[in-house]
């Protein structure tokens, strides 16, 4: 018999992480967003039929730092995410979203 439970996922989060604010949330929080952001640039650079090497001479760096932003290695600082998405041709805009609350709080 299939059942509908519905799980509350900051419970969820803190079960596997621990509560937020403790060193073990952090660090997953840390690890997931540098993981969003690069699968963000790696989407954004795939849609522009970019090369990591090519991205990467756009910005002056080599291409073994884009292949580690994307696969969530390291987090680039916020002015090298905008140089990026500026290279690949696209911009940033800041938005209010739906809801306050985030996910990986």
């Amino acid at each position: 018999m299939k059942t509908n439970d519905i799980t509350d996922v900051s419970l969820e989060l803190d079960n596997l992480y621990g509560r937020v604010g403790t060193p073990e949330r952090d660090a997953f929080r840390r690890e997931a967003h540098a993981y969003y952001t690069g699968q963000l640039i790696h989407d954004v650079r795939k849609s522009e039929n970019l090369t990591q090497l090519e991205l990467a001479k756009r910005i002056g760096v080599d291409k073994s730092y884009i292949s580690k932003i994307e696969k969530g290695i390291i987090e680039p600082s916020t002015g090298t995410f905008y140089r990026i998405i500026s290279a690949a041709g696209f911009r940033i805009e800041i938005v209010k979203p739906m809801y306050s609350d985030m996910i990986f709080a």
